[in-house]
C-alpha cells in the first residue's frame, strides 16, 4: 500500500440494507457504476455482504456494502439476516432500499429500529421508481429512485455525501503533537514478522501524519536506535520517539528520560478513540486469576508465524506478570464474538483496519457487559512498568 492509498479503516462505510429483491444490489450497481453485486429477480441473491472501496464525492473515500435480504427465510436465512445486522456495526450511515411497488414492510421497519437503536445516520430510498406513476412520487422525504433508468440516482449520491460529511470532526493521528520541522523517531523493527518489501498500516500512517504535520519522520531499526541518537545530537534531537509496542523495553532503556516515547499501538487506540477506556481496561491484568480466560482480538487476519505477538508473545508475557495459569483465546477479522461474558478481560490491537463504529461497537460490547476492554500497546507498556512514561505524552487528554 502506498503512503497516499486510504485503508479500508479510514473510509467511510455505506451499508445498503432491505428485504429480498427489494433492488439493493441493482442500486449498489447504479450507484458504483460498476456490475459490483449480482442481479437477479431470484429472491435471495445476495447471501453475503459485497463491498466496493471507491471514490463518492464530494465525501471523498468510502466503502460501499450490499447485504443479504433482512426478511430472508429459514436457518440459512437467519445466517444471512445476522451478517447484514453485523455489517450494521461498521456502516458509518445506512440506506433503506424500499421496494417502490410494496412500500415498507415489517422487515423495513425493523431495520429502521435498528439504525436509530445503534445510533447509524440513514436514508430511505423507494427503487423501482419507473414503475410508478409520477404523481405517487410527491410529498414525501423518500427518495425515489430508478436503478434501471438511472433516475435519482445523482441525488442519492449528493444526500450520501452530505449525511457522511454532516458532523464530521477532524481527527489527528500524531499532527496535533508534533511541531513543524521536530524530528520524530520512529522504531520499526524487521524482523520474520515484519511484511516483506513493505510497512504495516500504523507505520505507514504516521510517516504520512509526520509529513502533513512538516515535521520529519527519521525510520531506524531498534539495534541502531543509539547509533542514531548519538548522531542527531542535541541539535537535532527528536521531539518524540514512536516505536513499535514488541520492542518497549529495549527503546525505552536507550531514549533519555527527556524525550517523549509513545508507541504505535497506543497513538492509535487515542486516534479511534478507545484509549481512555484501554487504559483503565489494562488495570485488570494485574487482577487476573487461575482459570481466568483472556480474548485477544485482532482486526485484521493474517497467517500467524512463531513469535506471532497476539497468540505467543502477548500470552506469554501476562503469565509471566501475573504467574497463573490463563487460558487465552483469538479472534481476527470481524469475527468479534457479541457474547463476552466469559471473558475477564479483551485485549484488542490497534485497530488500524478497522473503521472507527466497529471499534467503538467493540468497546461498548465490553463496557456494557462489565469487561475491561484494552489494547496490545497499552497492555505491554503497563506489563513492561512504563506505561506512565508511554502516555505522558497524550496524558492531560484522558483526565
Amino acid at each position: 500500500m502506498g503512503l497516499n492509498a486510504v485503508p479500508s479503516g479510514e473510509r467511510v462505510h455505506i451499508g445498503f440494507f432491505g428485504r429480498r429483491n427489494a433492488g439493493k444490489s441493482s442500486l449498489v450497481n447504479a450507484v458504483t457504476g460498476q456490475e459490483i453485486s449480482v442481479v437477479s429477480d431470484v429472491r435471495g441473491t445476495t447471501t453475503d455482504p459485497v463491498t466496493k472501496s471507491m471514490e463518492l464525492l464530494p465525501l471523498g473515500p468510502v466503502v460501499i456494502i450490499d447485504t443479504p435480504g433482512f426478511d430472508d427465510e429459514g436457518a440459512l436465512g437467519e445466517k444471512r439476516v445476522a451478517r447484514a445486522k453485523r455489517v450494521m456495526n461498521r456502516a458509518d450511515l445506512a440506506v433503506l432500499v424500499l421496494d417502490a411497488q410494496t412500500g415498507m414492510s415489517q422487515a423495513d421497519i425493523e431495520l429502521l429500529a435498528l439504525f436509530k437503536e445503534k445510533q447509524i445516520p440513514y436514508l430511505v430510498v423507494c427503487n423501482k421508481a419507473d414503475l410508478l406513476a409520477p404523481d405517487a412520487q410527491s410529498g414525501t422525504d423518500i427518495l425515489y429512485v430508478s436503478a434501471k433508468t438511472g433516475q435519482g440516482i445523482h441525488d442519492l449520491k449528493e444526500k450520501i455525501a452530505a449525511l457522511g460529511t454532516a458532523g464530521a470532526v477532524k481527527k489527528y493521528l500524531i499532527e496535533d503533537l508534533i511541531e513543524p520541522s521536530e524530528v520524530v523517531l520512529l522504531v520499526i523493527p524487521i524482523d520474520k514478522a515484519a511484511p516483506k518489501g513493505r510497512l504495516i498500516l500504523p507505520q505507514q500512517m504516521m510517516i504520512r501524519g509526520i509529513l502533513d504535520a512538516d515535521g520529519i519522520p527519521v525510520c531506524v531499526k531498534q539495534d541502531r536506535l543509539p547509533e542514531v541518537l548519538e548522531k542527531l545530537g542535541e541539535d537535532a534531537k527528536p521531539g518524540l520517539v514512536i516505536t513499535d509496542s514488541q520492542v518497549f523495553s529495549e527503546v525505552a532503556k536507550a531514549v533519555p528520560d527527556g524525550i517523549p516515547l509513545t508507541s504505535f499501538s497506543i497513538l492509535m487506540a487515542r486516534y479511534k478513540g478507545f484509549l481512555s477506556c484501554a487504559l483503565e481496561g489494562v488495570k485488570k491484568i494485574d487482577e487476573l486469576r487461575d482459570g481466568d480466560t483472556v480474548l485477544i482480538s485482532e482486526g485484521c487476519t493474517h497467517h500467524r508465524q512463531c513469535g506471532d505477538i497476539g497468540t505467543e508473545k502477548i500470552p506469554n508475557w501476562i503469565r509471566q506478570k501475573t504467574g497463573a495459569d490463563i487460558r487465552f483465546e483469538t479472534s481476527s477479522g470481524t469475527g468479534f464474538p457479541e457474547d463476552l461474558s466469559r471473558y475477564a478481560l479483551v485485549i484488542h490491537c490497534g485497530a488500524c483496519m478497522l473503521g472507527d463504529r466497529e471499534v467503538r461497537y467493540r468497546m461498548k460490547c465490553a463496557q456494557d457487559q462489565g469487561i475491561p476492554f484494552t489494547n496490545y500497546g497499552t497492555a505491554i507498556a503497563h506489563m513492561k512498568g512504563i506505561l506512565e512514561r508511554s502516555t505522558e505524552i497524550v496524558r492531560d487528554e484522558q483526565n
